[in-house]
């Protein structure tokens, strides 16, 4: 009973740093602006709707490596196009620090795409 006033300053202070991310995003007035992105492309359309991409191309990236890799399948039956990041998504999109950078560093992902994928030097794509 003697350390009422500690528990309260501690309850305080525990308080205040839980709720602090709260008032934090509050204060900030919520998520920021979206980025401007560089879309670069002559494309009549893309291999799937602009809404999902935005939403699930991470997916259907994956999807596209495992059915090439594991399946042998090359072409995507929605598009009809070649399952490629760097020969069909990249002819459209060839600008990746003003396209795919930008909307990954405000996303805060690190994805592993260029681990693999190498762009080919002089062939329009810049790095």
């Amino acid at each position: 009973m003697y350390d009422k006033g500690k528990i309260l300053a501690g309850i305080a202070l525990f308080l205040v740093l839980v709720l602090f991310p709260v008032w934090y995003g509050a204060a900030q007035g919520g998520p920021g602006r979206p980025p401007d992105l560089v879309v670069g492309t002559d494309a009549e359309s893309c291999v799937r709707d602009t809404e999902t991409m935005r939403i699930s191309h991470m997916d259907l990236l994956d999807e596209w490596r495992n059915r090439v890799v594991r399946d042998g399948v090359r072409r995507d039956e929605v598009s009809g196009r070649e399952m490629s990041l760097t020969r069909t998504c990249l002819d459209c999109h060839a600008d990746r620090e003003g396209f795919c950078t930008k909307c990954h560093d405000y996303a805060g992902v690190d994805p592993d795409c260029w681990d693999c994928h190498n762009l080919p030097e002089g062939a329009g794509h810049e790095r």
